[in-house]
């Protein structure tokens, strides 16, 4: 085994990515070139995330259009307090797609949308009883709203058992050792490969190895080399390069492992 993602010519070793923005504006006419180059650099399975409900048939239609490429709906809460409340019936009904996956992304972020903290709790708590009534994942995003985050979670789950991916986690120790107590996965994106993420890179470090998972959010966070440029599923496999370093394994072992954490959490895409 080794650390190159594409040895001697060999064919690169398959990850996932499992969680991209197709539909944004920045790619526009541009999926399938975008899709065929993840799928030179492994990327075999993606899934394409739905910020607003209203989006949603474009999103669908996305993945329908496309092998490989899955997605996920739900109301992001920078939107919360701008978009129709999310109900836990209409996700459920969405959720009956064969493509979708998942549920979300939800969840918390005061960084710019503090005032909007009410109704982003209400729309994470309606996201979290559709994630447990369908059985899907539900897709976190948490910023500045650690302690908040972790107790919603942690109270809900007292409620009744459910699934979790803390996604493009950059959070603080703590509420990385809340998710993980309660049985949730941490996803790492491109975030995590910057040289001076150091400090992130020493909580993923903490974390169990099957409870990882790698994205781009894409078109967002790009690894380096490719740094203040716009990101595209394909250049996950230079995050998966980092974090084969950090856990200590050959690049092929990691994408193996990342693949298997994503089959056992997102099953209604599993290989």
């Amino acid at each position: 085994m080794t650390d190159d993602p594409a040895p001697h010519g060999a064919p690169p070793a398959q990850i996932v990515d499992s969680h991209c923005h197709l539909d944004f504006p920045d790619f526009d006419g541009q999926q399938a070139d975008l899709i065929a180059r993840a799928r030179a650099a492994g990327v075999t399975r993606m899934v394409t995330i739905c910020t607003r409900l209203h989006k949603e048939p474009t999103v669908r239609a996305l993945a329908e259009a496309h092998d490989g490429l899955f997605y996920a709906a739900g109301t992001h809460p920078m939107y919360a307090a701008e978009e129709p409340l999310a109900s836990v019936d209409e996700l459920i009904a969405l959720a009956a797609h064969p493509k979708m996956v998942g549920i979300g992304e939800t969840g918390l972020d005061y960084h710019y949308t503090a005032d909007s903290a009410e109704v982003q709790a209400v729309s994470l708590r309606n996201h979290i009883a559709a994630a447990r009534e369908t059985r899907l994942p539900l897709i976190i995003h948490a910023r500045d709203a650690d302690e908040d985050m972790a107790r919603i979670l942690t109270d809900e789950y007292r409620n009744g058992a459910y699934s979790c991916v803390m996604h493009c986690f950059t959070s603080g120790a703590g509420l990385a050792r809340a998710a993980l107590d309660l049985g949730f996965y941490l996803s790492m994106s491109g975030i995590a490969a910057f040289p001076r993420s150091t400090e992130l890179r020493e909580i993923f470090a903490t974390a169990p190895p099957d409870r990882i998972l790698l994205e781009t959010d894409a078109p967002y966070l790009a690894p380096p080399p490719f740094r203040g440029k716009r990101n595209e599923p394909a250049y996950v496999a230079h995050t998966a390069k980092v974090g084969a370093q950090l856990f200590g394994m050959a690049y092929d072992e990691f994408a193996a492992l990342t693949s298997a954490n994503f089959d056992r959490l997102f099953w209604k895409a599993a290989a």
